[in-house]
């Protein structure tokens, strides 16, 4: 009997299933690499965010029942070609005089924490309820990275590019913890019902969305305690390392464009503020900062308590990131300085090894994290600050809604990162944060993004990047906590060791099917 012919298009397909069935290391590092790409596509200034999900899906699809070793290294390809682009604003920052170098070692390192926590989720991957324990592990990775070393760099963590996606209603729950668990869930999920088509996976991929859309009516944005009107200066300053030595430029830039604010409230062509808000380390000041006259003739011109950011120096010579409430008429008030420092930007480590990345070495002196709560009073209003890098911290804006502010505020310095997504991503945190926590966030920054943030997380007034520019808003006073305020760290924890216990669990059953093998081996070859 002869075979019928085999048409053209199904020799292609057959073609195509053998190439993957031959070449599985190719396929795999081109999914995991494919999905690292599509993770960075989601975030801000970009609103794709259901990207993150594919990205996930495609990841889960690499690692599913491989081992650890290679979970190791299809997770590594997917973390350098997410983290590469996402942070080449490094590579504008600090490439002009130390190449790319400072760049690809900052991706590399955090890339190997998600090397890691890959390798545990491909072990964990064919448990059952194995997308679970997957997105935990991830999240078990994004903890450690955020917390090791020096501090930790909790930057481009999954939740903080979700600010125009389904997902954000999570953050009241269990904050960016609990939203990038979610979207990894759903990733993950997806490539379980692909693979398994039964009904778990597919309540995988829907219970977080059906939750989310749940918690929706629970986002309030209502004046609980009446409103107050904030304005932001936003000064500009040189680009980059262009930066460096340029104090003096972006003092000048600040005072003068807060007179002109100034005087826009005196001719009423603006409604007078109750509180001005500028931005980080516009200013440098001495250890008594009623010393500043300028200072203090601006902000009474102003007429209103103003939040000034600030590098100070200290009576015993070392410095601190302050913010501090200055009134027009008592002067300087209440402080905040910065607790959460950069690494190898505010302090230094290791530091014959830091003169290969950073500037911030010779000739600068670590600065003095603050202990301080992160709440002022103005005009009658416990505001939060978080400085900049604080933002991305979780504890630092749990803190301040907790001693009970009303509104927050992220007072930040991005000139040294020129017109890249830093400062989109910045703002994406903000976001974030103000649905965790149920609070109208105010964004002040040196060389934008400058914005108002509502309660929902969406933007209302936001200013362009490298323009001297100013804010006048009305925001709402909230005195609600969330569940993700309440609650603090807790959902994290729970996934932290929820994750880690299925890996245990794992690794313990493979041993034991190790040593039944061996025991039947062993058995077989005695007969």
């Amino acid at each position: 009997m002869i075979a019928p012919p085999v048409p053209p298009e199904s020799r292609s397909g057959q073609r195509t299933v053998s190439f993957v069935r031959r070449h599985p290391v190719i396929w795999r590092t081109a999914a995991s690499l494919a999905g690292g790409g599509l993770l960075a596509l989601s975030f801000p200034p970009r609103t794709t965010w259901w990207l993150a999900v594919v990205a996930f899906a495609l990841l889960a699809g690499a690692i599913r029942g491989r081992r650890a070793r290679a979970g190791f290294g299809y997770g590594f390809a997917f973390g350098m070609a997410f983290l590469m682009p996402s942070l080449y604003w490094l590579q504008n920052f600090l490439g002009e005089g130390f190449g790319p170098t400072p760049w690809v070692a900052l991706s590399a390192a955090l890339s190997v924490f998600i090397g890691l926590a890959s390798a545990g989720m491909a072990v964990v991957s064919t448990m059952p309820g194995g997308p679970v324990w997957m997105a935990a592990l991830y999240v078990v990775g994004e903890a450690a990275r955020g917390r090791f070393p020096f501090g930790g760099f909790p930057w481009a963590r999954v939740g903080f590019g979700q600010p125009d996606g389904w997902y954000l209603p999570l953050a009241s729950l269990g904050g960016a913890p609990l939203l990038g668990f979610a979207v990894v869930l759903t990733g993950c999920a997806i490539t379980e019902l692909l693979v398994r088509r039964r009904i778990g996976p597919a309540l995988m991929v829907v219970a977080p969305l059906a939750v989310a859309f749940a918690t929706l009516p629970f986002v309030g944005t209502d004046a609980q305690n009446g409103t107050m009107t904030v304005a932001v200066v936003q000064g500009n300053a040189p680009e980059g390392l262009g930066a460096l030595g340029s104090g003096d430029e972006m003092r000048r830039n600040h005072i003068a464009r807060a007179e002109q604010l100034a005087r826009d409230i005196e001719a009423g062509r603006v409604p007078k503020p109750d509180v001005v808000i500028m931005p980080e380390t516009f200013t440098g000041l001495g250890p008594n900062a009623a010393d500043d006259v300028q200072l203090s003739r601006m902000v009474a011109d102003l007429g209103v308590p103003t939040l000034i950011g600030a590098r100070q120096r200290q009576a015993d010579g070392t410095d601190q990131n302050v913010v501090i409430a200055w009134d027009p008429a008592a002067g300087p008030g209440q402080e905040y300085a910065k607790s959460k420092l950069v690494p190898f930007g505010e302090f230094v480590p290791i530091r014959p090894v830091a003169r290969i990345f950073t500037p911030f070495v010779d000739g600068q002196s670590d600065m003095r994290p603050g202990v301080q709560p992160p709440v002022l009073t103005a005009a009658g209003t416990e505001l939060g600050v978080a400085i900049c890098f604080e933002v991305a911290y979780d504890e630092v804006l749990t803190q301040a809604a907790r001693d009970g502010a009303q509104v927050l505020t992220v007072p930040t310095n991005n000139n040294w990162y020129g017109r890249t997504e830093m400062s989109h991503q910045q703002l994406a945190m903000s976001r974030v944060r103000a649905v965790e926590h149920g609070r109208a966030v105010v964004v002040s920054a040196t060389t934008g993004v400058s914005a108002i943030v509502q309660p929902d997380g969406s933007v209302t007034r936001q200013t362009e990047l490298y323009t001297a520019d100013t804010l006048v808003a009305t925001v709402a006073k909230r005195s609600t906590v969330t569940l993700g305020t309440r609650i603090g760290a807790w959902p994290e924890g729970v996934m932290v060791v929820g994750g880690l216990a299925a890996l245990l669990w794992a690794i313990g059953s493979r041993v034991r099917q190790r040593k039944r093998r061996a025991g039947d081996s062993s058995r077989t070859g005695n007969e």
